[in-house]
């Protein structure tokens, strides 16, 4: 999974949302725990001001390069 632009954001670490409401980084941990892979789009995250400490375990900084090399090695891709 690639995360771009305010998307980066779901992989804040220490997110706490009210009852009812979706926490993302919760979703994104089932995601890492199930072995898948997670990156953040480098240029995105400054933008932002998220650094690497702000962001969860598992997840990391990416590039477009990456981004890239990924797709094309992909046997399916789903753009939202």
């Amino acid at each position: 999974m690639f995360l771009m632009a305010d998307a980066v954001v779901a992989a804040k670490t220490g997110q706490k949302t009210p009852d009812g409401y979706y926490n993302v980084e919760r979703m994104l941990k089932g995601v890492v725990a199930g072995k898948g892979q997670i990156l953040l789009c480098g240029t995105c995250m400054d933008a932002r001001g998220l650094t690497e400490a702000d962001i969860m375990a598992g997840v990391r900084r990416s590039t477009m390069n990456e981004l890239a090399a990924a797709t094309i090695a992909a046997d399916k891709v789903l753009v939202f």
